[in-house]
């Protein structure tokens, strides 16, 4: 790893040190094969701030934004942390709630859209969440390009690593969102993190398929830059469609969360014998569970390390990631090792620190971690006593210091007093042969508190009945208490961020 770059201080200190040891080697590749080199993404980069610093951007500055994954937003980005501006990215898929309420929180100055895209309106959007506020945003749409200006009038670029400059927002499902505050050095940490998991290297290619609003894109972005490989960019994920351009300029790194991994394999098994990725080394990703299946799933069909699964949140934004390294028993069935600089405690839910193999909550210290919330009462709730941040993730950490996430606190179902561990099912009805994609989620019930449902996406072998699965259960062990019983078959499920499917949308619909 000579090329690498480890200890700036700031994105924007990363980007010029890129800049300076790779000029001329490619960083960013869209669909029409739109090149920008590391040099070139630097210098774009930088009149783009001149132009943004015309409309009266600078240090501290609010910007919120919403946009797709395209290779100017990504000049957008680097041109605000130029700026010392404190960005708000959001995803594309957030509406009136949710971006009404980041606005109107942030105080944004500007307010970054696209025009329409993909059937909607993003402008109309934009004006009606800011229509009745007293001072609101400047609105600034892209479709016609980034404005620029002469960057030799840029006054010198902050280089504090530890201001807030990112505020990043989760959508909850009946509380506000929460604003969660980031400093360049804790994505910094947190990209860093991923990079020396992953051990790739300059002669390696990336996708960024993923929403570049999310926290996975300064994520990519610092490991990009830190090991000074390009990456292809796509808008929007359609697996027929992305894997020629995939195949155009060789990609050795896909993925993006489980739902990509299946559709990868689905693609694969249209065409068994003939790698649809040659190239590929492994499928990579996070924002959910994994089925220990898809590893060997995707090692054997697809090819390459199969999948090097990870584990990060908008408030951590890298915790633990697989290696290359790592065995296939290890890629399979844990969440990957404590990444560098992260510390993971395991706390059981009567308060006492876990032993080896013990499940209980997941809490985090490490420079990744956020620096609180928007709302500062909601402090108090995030931290423990000790300073560690409650993910309200459930796992364990096994002897060999990898980690396992076995659900969430909240997502324990309570059936008769029972708890149940909707991960756990989900793993075993994963494999049965007609299931493409399980929830499994507890849905109120008079008699049990809570019965379990299992929500299905049914594969190409057909659709599988209630008994069926039930009797699939039972054949592989697991306690009659814990077999769902109720069905519900679906074509698609619910999503939010990278695809992570979204169970607080099941359970509302069901239980309904």
């Amino acid at each position: 790893m000579a090329d690498t770059i480890t200890g700036t201080k700031t994105i924007w200190e990363l980007i010029e040190r890129r800049a300076e040891a790779s000029g001329d080697r490619p960083m960013l590749i869209d669909e029409q094969d739109r090149t920008l080199s590391f040099g070139q993404f630097r210098d774009r980069a930088e009149r783009v701030a001149a132009g943004l610093s015309a409309m009266g951007v600078g240090e501290g500055t609010a910007v919120s934004w919403q946009l797709p994954t395209r290779i100017d937003t990504v000049v957008l980005c680097a041109a605000l942390s130029r700026l010392g501006a404190v960005q708000n990215p959001i995803i594309h898929l957030y509406r009136e709630r949710e971006v009404g309420f980041a606005v109107r929180q942030t105080g944004a100055h500007l307010l970054a859209v696209q025009g329409e895209w993909k059937g909607f309106d993003f402008v109309d959007l934009a004006k009606r969440v800011t229509g009745d506020l007293p001072e609101p945003p400047e609105l600034l749409v892209v479709d016609d390009g980034l404005p620029e200006g002469d960057p030799s009038g840029l006054t010198p670029a902050p280089r504090d690593g530890d201001a807030v400059r990112w505020i990043y927002y989760t959508s909850g499902s009946t509380a506000d969102p929460k604003g969660v505050k980031h400093a360049d050095r804790s994505l910094i940490a947190g990209g860093w993190g991923l990079a020396a998991a992953l051990r790739l290297g300059p002669d390696d290619v990336g996708s960024m398929a993923f929403p570049f609003a999310h926290i996975a894109g300064p994520d990519y972005l610092v490991m990009m830059l830190s090991l000074g490989f390009p990456a292809v960019v796509v808008e929007q994920f359609v697996i027929g469609d992305v894997l020629p351009f995939y195949r155009r300029h060789g990609v050795t790194m896909a993925g993006g969360a489980t739902a990509f991994y299946v559709m990868f394999l689905t693609e694969q098994r249209k065409q068994p014998g003939e790698p649809v990725l040659p190239t590929l080394k492994m499928l990579t990703g996070g924002g959910g569970p994994k089925p220990p299946e898809i590893h060997y799933e995707a090692q054997a069909e697809i090819g390459g390390r199969g999948t090097v699964h990870g584990y990060g949140m908008t408030e951590v934004p890298m915790i633990a990631n697989g290696s290359p390294d790592d065995t296939d028993e290890q890629l399979a069935n844990t969440d990957g090792a404590p990444v560098e600089g992260c510390d993971v405690r395991i706390v059981t839910l009567d308060g006492r620190v876990a032993f080896p193999g013990e499940e209980g909550e997941i809490r985090i210290k490490g420079p990744m971690v956020f620096q609180g919330y928007t709302d500062p009462a909601l402090d108090a709730e995030a931290f423990d006593e000790d300073g560690w941040f409650r993910t309200g993730d459930l796992g364990k950490l096994r002897e060999d210091g990898h980690l396992c996430i076995t659900g969430r606190v909240k997502d324990v179902i309570i059936r008769k007093g029972e708890n149940i561990s909707a991960r756990e099912v989900e793993d075993v009805l994963y494999r049965h042969p007609k299931v493409a994609e399980v929830a499994v989620v507890g849905l109120p019930d008079r008699e049990r508190g809570e019965m379990v449902c299992a929500v299905v996406q049914p594969s190409v072998d057909g659709t599988p009945t209630l008994e069926e699965l039930a009797d699939f259960c039972r054949a592989e062990g697991l306690m009659v208490q814990k077999i769902p019983e109720r069905l519900e078959v679906r074509d698609e499920m619910p999503r939010a961020g990278t695809g992570k499917i979204h169970k607080q949308k099941l359970k509302d619909e069901y239980s309904a």
